[in-house]
């Protein structure tokens, strides 16, 4: 059996023999990436878990908890452009290694100093973006090592490293309220040094990386409507899930009078949905095709973040949650089940610029949410605007399949 994809010009079809996924790419490397985004989206999200208890300390509003929380997001999104650019520039492992030092600096300092007020949580925000700028590192350090029929799988796997946010859910608070939250910030540098010793020993970078070019040339992709299509749908699909990774702590104390531990649980079980199924929508797009994953992905999250809107009980906003991210987590393998069919060339630079789309619409979606509770004193304005964002997704990628499944040659279904 044999298949074909772009190669580095983007010009000719290249026949690849297939193999089986485990004997196709570098496991090692996998894992690697895998640990390394898994802790890092871990400190990413960390002031979403802390949001309630640093609001009461800090006398924090609603619109400032939102901004709190919605700052890392922002700051890893631009951030991740910088990383694309480093991937293709000095590699991926040694991108990686430099961002981590970064992260594990930023928490120790700020556990010894302390933060203090809402500006010293913004300036937290934008080292813990660095973080969330992982996934422009992780995603290529795993994907350069598979041919085209096994990338859904490969980006979905080493891209799972998104359940880090359960982890912060799930420990944060009760940290928080053994010994304090700024002593989470320090705590946090423990797994993460640990990891930091297991990539260095475990990752490499694979041999078929492409040449480093200008500058400028990395931002050739931004010519093509494909690319900004592809940035448009993770917006939504990842925006989505990380907006609401951050914010569910906020929504849960607010809205249902929740401690922060209990409020901590039910994000963690909501964002564990995301995360599980992540790998799985990078299967089910390897073999059903990303455009007709996206489709249903879409018609789900518009139905299930417009209940949510409406929800009255504890548990049907539960369910509606668990529902409105297992769309969207599926939607996340499915759309770099695509990225890779359509620019393999420059995967680092277009992980990082559809990462980036990403971070923006989580930003949005958090930041949303608060001003929606300071202004009209509900969530729901907040919901069904992004609700509403899923179905103009939806239509987008309509409208573009047909020229999709007849332009693009890869190894892959589209």
């Amino acid at each position: 059996m044999a298949t074909a994809y772009w190669d580095r010009e983007g010009q000719d079809a290249v026949p690849v023999v297939a193999t089986s996924f485990w004997k196709a790419g570098h496991t090692p490397t996998l894992i690697a990436a895998f640990l390394y985004f898994d802790l890092a989206f871990m400190v990413w999200v960390l002031l979403g878990p802390l949001a309630p208890m640093i609001a009461k300390t800090l006398a924090l509003t609603p619109a400032e908890k939102g901004l709190m929380v919605a700052t890392p997001t922002l700051a890893g999104a631009l951030l991740r452009v910088v990383n694309g650019l480093l991937v293709d520039r000095i590699g991926p492992k040694m991108a990686g290694a430099i961002s981590q030092v970064i992260v594990i600096a930023g928490l120790f300092t700020a556990w010894i100093l302390g933060v203090n007020s809402f500006g010293g949580t913004l300036a937290l925000g934008v080292i813990l973006g660095f973080a969330g700028a992982s996934f422009a590192i992780a995603l290529p350090l795993a994907s350069r090592w598979y041919p085209a029929e096994h990338q859904g799988k490969a980006m979905g796997l080493a891209g799972m490293g998104n359940s880090g946010t359960v982890l912060a859910s799930l420990f944060a608070p009760g940290l928080a309220k053994l010994f304090g939250w700024n002593a989470v910030l320090g705590l946090a540098c423990i797994p993460l040094s640990i990891v930091f010793v297991a990539y260095m020993l475990m990752a490499k970078d694979a041999p078929n990386a492409p040449a480093p070019k200008r500058i400028v040339e990395y931002f050739t992709p931004l010519k093509q409507a494909d690319a900004w299509w592809l940035m448009a749908f993770y917006s939504v699909t990842f925006g989505g899930f990380v907006g609401l990774a951050a914010s569910l702590p906020i929504y849960f104390t607010d809205q249902f009078g929740l401690t922060p531990i209990v409020a901590g649980y039910c994000t963690a079980g909501c964002v564990f949905a995301g995360s599980l199924v992540r790998p799985m929508g990078g299967a089910l797009a390897d073999r059903i095709g990303g455009v007709k994953a996206l489709m249903m992905v879409y018609l789900v999250a518009a139905l299930a973040l417009t209940g949510v809107a409406y929800a009255s009980t504890l548990g049907s906003a539960l369910g509606l949650f668990v529902l409105a991210m297992l769309a969207l987590g599926t939607g996340n393998g499915s759309v770099f089940q695509l990225v890779p069919q359509r620019f393999k060339a420059e995967i680092g630079i277009m992980t990082g610029l559809v990462g980036m789309a990403g971070g923006i619409g989580g930003f949005y979606l958090a930041s949303s949410l608060g001003l929606a509770k300071q202004f009209t004193g509900s969530f729901a304005p907040g919901f069904l605007i992004f609700a509403g964002l899923s179905l103009l997704a939806f239509a987008g990628i309509a409208l573009v399949k047909a020229k999709w499944r007849a332009t693009w040659i890869s190894g892959a279904r589209i």
